[in-house]
């Protein structure tokens, strides 16, 4: 029988009553003009976000490049994992959160050609442990993962707890039953989102993996400390943070928790130097995404660029980088202010 131990906190439901706000005003932000390039990036960071997090090296970039149908360098793990990761995600609302056989489903998706038994629950015991041998965790017997997750499911459907909270939860106690035998993590963050989701629809926009990836060492800690007291309220205050954090960071041209001071009204050339005097290795599908402006858009002013003397590409389209030129000074007469 699975046994869940939480307790509700003040600081808890102050961001449970926090996040809701904060969602009616991130809404905001995708209903705007710029609602479709935001919730594009967003799908681009949760998937670069969740694999990270097992170790994928792949970047934002290399990702939309492979979403894109483009080859990129790197190994055929990685490419199927953020793939399987695309899979699912492009999938959620058709997932029901309450649902396990849905569940074994999305591990399909998520770990085709990854995990000889994918969509299947593990048949062989497993244990957690860091690179150099100490174990963290020691999962339940396998035969007994189905009736502890029918357990999980049968919780998630009668608790009356918020949303919010039972998201956490459930996140918390997959990582804890670690039911697959791989895929765990990605699949503890997707159901997440899911039962986000089907609370409130937005949250299928909102990439919050990408917040705890900037966070993986807290995230691997908040985990670590819960499952050894056996009750999850560190783990559920530390994603209520993660998700609050998400809903208040800007998200428009930067990266997450990076602040590029980009003012919207400027014009496309002026806006791709920009992103290039933060990200010299920028590729042009990059730009394009960021500035919910077409490929051949940006090649075109790239193009109008260099041949104003104003940008230059140093090495290969794959593993170059840009360089600005340096504006002339401005002359001015003697006598002159």
């Amino acid at each position: 029988m699975l046994e869940i131990k939480y307790t509700i906190s003040e600081k808890v439901l102050n961001d449970v009553a926090e996040i809701a706000a904060a969602v009616e005003r991130y809404k905001l932000s995708l209903e705007g003009t710029d609602g479709i390039r935001l919730r594009k990036l967003n799908h681009i960071r949760t998937i670069r976000g969740t694999t990270a997090i097992e170790g994928n090296t792949l970047t934002e970039d290399q990702i939309t490049a492979i979403l894109g149908g483009r080859r990129v360098v790197g190994s055929k793990r990685e490419i199927d994992e953020v793939r399987g990761a695309h899979d699912a995600y492009a999938s959620a609302d058709r997932f029901n959160p309450a649902s396990c056989d849905d569940l074994l489903k999305a591990h399909s998706l998520m770990t085709k050609g990854l995990v000889e038994n994918s969509g299947e629950f593990r048949k062989c015991g497993v244990v957690v442990a860091t690179g150099s041998g100490k174990v963290l965790h020691t999962a339940p017997q396998w035969d007994l993962v189905p009736f502890l997750m029918d357990d999980l499911f049968a919780w998630l459907k009668e608790s009356e707890a918020h949303p919010l909270i039972k998201s956490c939860i459930f996140h918390f106690e997959l990582e804890t039953v670690h039911p697959f035998e791989d895929g765990n993590g990605r699949m503890g963050r997707f159901w997440q989102t899911l039962i986000l989701g089907k609370w409130n629809p937005l949250f299928y926009a909102v990439p919050v993996e990408n917040m705890v990836y900037n966070h993986q060492r807290e995230y691997y800690r908040a985990l670590h400390v819960s499952q050894m007291s056996g009750d999850a309220s560190g783990f559920v205050a530390f994603m209520l943070r993660m998700i609050l954090r998400t809903l208040k960071a800007k998200r428009v041209g930067e990266k997450t928790g990076m602040k590029t001071g980009m003012k919207t009204g400027m014009k496309t050339p002026a806006r791709i130097l920009q992103l290039i005097a933060a990200e010299p290795a920028i590729s042009i599908d990059a730009i394009a995404l960021k500035l919910g402006r077409s490929r051949s858009t940006i090649i075109e002013a790239v193009a109008k660029l260099k041949a104003d003397n104003r940008l230059r590409r140093v090495g290969p389209d794959k593993g170059g980088h840009w360089e600005i030129a340096a504006l002339p000074p401005t002359t001015r007469k003697a006598g002159t202010s």
